[in-house]
């Protein structure tokens, strides 16, 4: 079976199982009272079922453990095997601590200390970012920082899409984005097993925008969040930071540059308000773009040209064939979001006026 095959199965199977059980996790989420109800950081009006994650979770993993069955690991080293075992296992464990949460409650201690082990756990099982690329420098080895950086990427990426979702359909439209141009990319750098990965967490993730996209009918909750963040992050670890090639070693940052870059500014404006980092606001670029005025849908469409752009960008440095038109295209395509968010936050002024 040619190998495009594989992911094109996966894509679909983890698809269809979100579509198949959303529905009865909904029901079984509304009988038993696991909604998120409205606050002031909130949009939501009406509280809404919040363990979604569980049909992410069950798609992503299904679609996986079909295409094994059928053969597609068995061309990949044991060394790539044990990666992405290391990165199923570690990603299981994160979705079980958010739906936990989930249902429990945690504290930000807790969740914290057990995402920390659970990512340090994967560094020793070879999961580790060995290089970082340095403007002038070349590839820098870490040596023994290789470890911390590589727990604080995991679990940073991991809370970087719990962070983002605020709104409908942000998290999960963001990170299929970012799941499909991870396929793109690892497929054109000839690592297979993690194309696997993002082909079942693409399928997931889009799937999941059926039900998830403005108005929300559920959402994902912190267990579909921390699964999605940390599964994307693994992947950008064993199928492209693995790799000795300066631009290769980059391609995860900037494919996940929105969500990094929306967390790191947050964090950034929380201290210097002498605010704990981990109590939450509304600081966000999400939060930013709805108090301008702009509507949700719009933003997060808005939000979503960004990631496509930055992914764009991330094909063309890969030197995927025509990686530099679709770069221009999703240049263009952001500038005309762009103008329709100043428009909208135009009107917005001229209506506040009256």
């Amino acid at each position: 079976m040619p190998v495009e095959l594989y992911h094109l199965i996966a894509f679909l199977i983890s698809v269809t199982v979100v579509l198949w059980t959303i529905p009865d996790v909904k029901t079984v989420g509304l009988k038993f009272g696991i909604v998120d109800r409205p606050n002031a950081r909130k949009i939501h009006k009406n509280p809404v079922v919040r363990v979604g994650g569980v049909s992410i979770f069950a798609g992503t993993i299904v679609a996986l453990l079909v295409v094994w069955r059928l053969g597609a690991f068995t061309t990949i080293p044991p060394s790539k095997q044990l990666e992405v075992g290391a990165i199923l296992c570690g990603s299981i464990l994160f979705f079980c601590i958010g739906f936990a949460d989930d249902l429990l409650s945690l504290t930000p201690r807790s969740r914290l200390i057990m995402q920390i082990a659970v990512a340090a756990g994967c560094w020793f099982t070879g999961v580790r970012i060995d290089f970082l690329s340095v403007p002038f420098a070349g590839l820098i080895h870490l040596s023994w920082l290789s470890l911390p950086i590589t727990v604080i990427w995991l679990v940073g990426m991991a809370n970087a899409i719990n962070w983002i979702d605020g709104v409908d359909g942000l998290a999960a439209g963001v990170s299929g984005i970012a799941a499909v141009v991870m396929l793109i990319v690892t497929l054109f750098m000839n690592q297979p097993a993690a194309a696997l990965i993002a082909a079942a967490l693409a399928g997931a993730a889009l799937g999941f925008l059926r039900y998830n996209f403005n108005p929300a009918q559920i959402f994902m909750g912190d267990g579909g969040a921390y699964f999605m963040g940390f599964t994307l992050a693994g992947v950008g670890v064993i199928g492209l930071v693995k790799t000795t090639a300066v631009t290769a070693v980059l391609l995860p940052y900037v494919i996940l540059a929105v969500p990094i870059l929306d967390m790191s500014a947050v964090i950034l404006s929380r201290i210097s308000k002498g605010k704990s980092p981990f109590v939450a606001d509304k600081s966000h670029l999400h939060h930013w773009l709805l108090e301008s005025g702009i509507s949700p849908r719009l933003t997060v469409l808005f939000i979503y040209t960004l990631t496509l752009w930055v992914g764009s960008i991330a094909m063309g440095f890969s030197n995927i064939p025509s990686g530099w038109g679709y770069a221009i295209a999703a240049t263009v395509l952001l500038g005309y979001t762009s103008w329709q968010v100043y428009r909208n936050r135009q009107g917005q002024k001229t209506e506040n006026r009256k």
